[in-house]
């Protein structure tokens, strides 16, 4: 599936959409370049889950765990990771396993160790087409 928004209000409203889908034990994994939406589509998908505190990147705790919405959300950024064994040292599986829901932004990253059954998220810009215009692919894999 391929939607396009106009403006981070439409970004953050296709995550919300999927966070009210979400069901447990779901992982998202997102990519996309620096300055492309995905902390604003991560914060819809938090608000689709019923998270109402404010939700950042984790770019510096690689994890930040949610607990207030109608399941757990584990957000994931692994940008920052030195080697692949730092995922074990945070319990990286016993959160994709577990009940909760995952998002894992760039996912790309640690593709060895990503679950077979996941939804792939790219977000992209096309600057031809706006400022705030973004394609977002969204993809089921397993």
């Amino acid at each position: 599936m391929v939607l396009e928004t106009r403006s981070p209000e439409e970004t953050f409203c296709v995550g919300m959409r999927l966070g009210q889908e979400a069901k447990a034990g779901q992982v998202f994994t997102l990519t996309g370049d620096l300055g492309v939406g995905k902390t604003v589509f991560t914060q819809g998908l938090a608000k689709g889950l019923g998270i109402e505190e404010a939700v950042n990147s984790p770019t510096f705790t690689i994890v930040q765990i949610y607990e207030g919405g109608r399941l757990p959300f584990y957000h994931f950024d692994v940008y920052r990771i030195g080697d692949i064994e730092e995922m074990d040292e945070v319990g990286f599986e016993d959160y994709v396993m577990g009940e909760g829901v995952s998002l894992i932004e760039w996912a790309n990253l640690i593709e060895e160790i990503l679950p077979e059954k996941r939804t792939e998220i790219l977000i992209e810009k096309d600057l031809e087409k706006g400022f705030d215009y973004r394609r977002i692919t969204i993809h089921e894999v397993g």
